[in-house]
């Protein structure tokens, strides 16, 4: 098994496709069977189930794409390692962003790489906050920003600021804007939520708020996209809570209005993680300082 087999095997299994993966590689399709084949051989079982309308991994082929995946990031990073002594920070850097905040942040961030680390290359991924914790454990991300993590030994959380919860409703005659009046914590236990299903941090958010009060959300659909979360609410399914970040998105919508909490307000913990258990180069270490700067800027009046 040599670092090649693994490359071209997870680019074939990610892209479905030898003949797509033989175009991203730029390498030739029957090169490009040959190593997977070797491949194949060396595990002594098939990776890869072969059709008329590409390939799928095999319970073992998924087994390999998972820790193949870790493998090649891992060895970049060494790479990254090894050029620190050019002086500026290189490399690139994998971020994951909750779906929520990518629509704020993505292009905001990339920009400001490419102005102030030109060398550094940023890639961004979506996905839920324990997702991405898992990502940042076994080395497919570098960084990622979440919300309410629980401290860990194997975790360096850089903690950035507070982000308020809002409650999302239909908006009825009498609003007149997207912006509602307040309304009282100990109200939202009266109305029917749209909310993700836990351990998604903003509903272990609002759970454990309202048990503090002896109170339990009423719950009427558990979805976890944001955007079928709003389809429901303006559909008269029910309220939602959400960050922020959401609220700006939204705008001037005319099909829901946002009301912040009282007695008190409810928020969640913006958090950048990066592992603890990996040395930090030169380019992660001005990915955290640059990206806790920028994303502060761009969220601290959510």
């Amino acid at each position: 098994m040599n670092l090649r087999q693994l490359e071209y095997f997870v680019r074939v299994a990610e892209l479905g496709s030898f003949t797509r993966a033989s175009q991203a590689l730029g390498v030739a399709q029957p090169a490009l069977s040959r190593q997977v084949r070797a491949l194949e051989v060396e595990a002594r079982q098939s990776l890869l189930l072969r059709n008329g309308r590409g390939v799928s991994a095999t319970a073992a082929g998924r087994l390999v794409l998972e820790h193949g995946r870790g493998i090649l990031h891992q060895v970049e990073r060494l790479a990254q390692e090894l050029d620190r002594a050019r002086g500026a920070p290189v490399g690139r850097i994998a971020l994951g962003l909750p779906p929520t905040l990518s629509k704020l942040l993505a292009v905001p961030l990339i920009r400001a790489f490419r102005e102030a680390m030109p060398a550094v290359g940023l890639s961004i991924a979506e996905g839920l906050s324990i997702t991405m914790l898992g990502s940042i454990a076994d080395g497919r991300l570098d960084l990622a920003l979440v919300y309410n993590p629980i401290a860990s030994p194997d975790l360096e959380l850089h903690p950035l600021l507070e982000e308020r919860l809002y409650l999302i409703e239909r908006r009825g005659a009498a609003d007149t804007g997207p912006r509602g009046e307040p309304v009282a914590l100990a109200e939202l236990a009266q109305r029917p939520l749209v909310i993700p299903s836990r351990p998604n941090a903003l509903r272990m958010q609002v759970d454990s708020s309202l048990a503090l009060h002896g109170l339990a959300p009423r719950i009427a659909l558990e979805t976890d996209g944001v955007n079928a979360i709003l389809e429901l609410v303006a559909d008269g399914a029910g309220s939602a809570v959400l960050a922020g970040s959401t609220v700006r998105t939204l705008g001037d919508d005319p099909h829901f209005v946002s009301r912040p909490f009282v007695d008190p307000s409810l928020a969640v913990r913006v958090v950048l993680v990066s592992s603890a258990r990996r040395p930090a180069t030169p380019a992660l270490r001005a990915a955290i300082a640059l990206l806790c700067e920028r994303i502060v800027d761009q969220l601290g009046d959510a």
